[in-house]
């Protein structure tokens, strides 16, 4: 257990589990989400399509009830291949069905029929140069089927999707980007308080440093939206290109609040890092204050440089597709985010509750 860093760690794990909603004045339609395999549906949206020619294999594959460490023994195991050589762009969630590249090595294409179960089908297969990476992926599409919900559900619904298509999305990282109860964020600010209790290992170490990156980014992001000032471009504040994702920094508010308003440009938060892009003036302050309140320093994480480099995340999120309606006694909503992001986020604006955690992250933000 951790002593003297209880305290800001419990207080940065708390702020995660109470985080503002953009549309707190309009009603939540309530309802389950997931009771069933099928009510969750995920489709990833490749970066690229293979080119047909290459050492790799990419195989668009649809899986049912299965975690992602799950297939990979499956794959490997079908196909007599170590765990290492096969790769994947994104995790996606247990309790669903998705759809979404992998890639093998080509030799493994005359035992491609061996790989279809119950859980596990294969729709198709090419070739590509290269091995699939975690974060080559540019976002995901999903397709929720809610149960159980009120007679007034729809319009309550409709009003909240009206609402995000204007204002966009709070790009919250979800809850489970935290750990049981916050226990991989609680290690992650240990490792940066100087209050290391034991060695992890890379991976562990790597995720643990991330989730506090994650933690940060959302307070800031919840001051923001309680702040009302999620659709204000502040002075010095860093921004970031939609199109592109290229921060700069806002020196001319009055002049950038026309490219927000017309969602060219989003306001960035801190991912923490020795190599993030840092604002000026007031907003540099703020992002200083925030560090200091949980009992960090910047310097903190230059000797992680390795592991957290640092960047920039959108602050919102202007979903692709975004609609709502009425099948049977049910809802049914569709949405697009890009990769990273979470649809928990925005299915807890619809439904005012939190969402049980979903495996739909995409790795740790730097490598996406």
């Amino acid at each position: 257990m951790m002593a003297s860093n209880d305290g800001p760690g419990q207080a940065l794990w708390s702020a995660q589990t109470n985080l503002p909603y953009l549309t707190a004045e309009l009603a939540g339609c309530g309802g389950v989400l997931k009771a069933e395999i099928g009510d969750f549906e995920v489709e990833e949206i490749p970066a690229y399509e293979p080119s047909g020619t290459g050492e790799h294999l990419f195989v668009w594959l649809e899986k049912r009830g299965l975690d992602a460490r799950g297939l990979t023994r499956h794959l490997a195991a079908a196909l007599e291949v170590r765990e290492h050589d096969i790769g994947v762009a994104g995790l996606k969630d247990a309790r669903a069905v998705t759809r979404q590249y992998v890639s093998v090595p080509a030799t493994c294409e005359p035992r491609l029929a061996r790989i279809d179960s119950a859980a596990v089908r294969v729709l198709r297969a090419a070739r590509h140069g290269n091995k699939l990476k975690t974060g080559h992926l540019r976002g995901n599409r999903f397709r929720l089927l809610l149960r159980d919900v009120g007679a007034e559900a729809l319009p309550h619904a409709q009003a909240v999707v009206e609402r995000l298509r204007q204002r966009g999305v709070p790009n919250y990282f979800g809850l489970q980007r935290f750990g049981r109860d916050g226990e991989t964020l609680r290690l992650g600010l240990a490792q940066l308080s100087g209050e290391r209790q034991r060695r992890l290992g890379h991976f562990l170490l790597r995720l643990a440093l991330s989730s506090v990156q994650s933690a940060l980014f959302n307070v800031q992001l919840a001051e923001r939206v309680s702040a009302g000032t999620l659709g204000r471009v502040l002075p010095g504040e860093v921004m970031q290109v939609v199109a592109s994702g290229g921060p700069f920094v806002a020196d001319d508010p009055d002049r950038e609040q026309a490219r927000l308003d017309a969602h060219e440009i989003v306001p960035a938060g801190p991912m923490f890092g020795p190599k993030m892009r840092s604002p000026k003036g007031e907003a540099l302050t703020c992002e200083q204050a925030l560090l200091t309140r949980f009992g960090l320093a910047p310097e903190a994480f230059a000797h992680f440089g390795k592991l957290l480099r640092g960047t920039r995340r959108a602050l919102t999120i202007w979903p692709a597709e975004l609609s709502v309606a009425a099948v049977g006694a049910h809802l049914e909503v569709r949405l697009a985010l890009p990769k990273g992001s979470y649809a928990t986020v925005a299915m807890r604006e619809l439904m005012k509750d939190e969402v049980a955690g979903l495996e739909e992250a995409d790795g740790p933000e730097e490598d996406a």
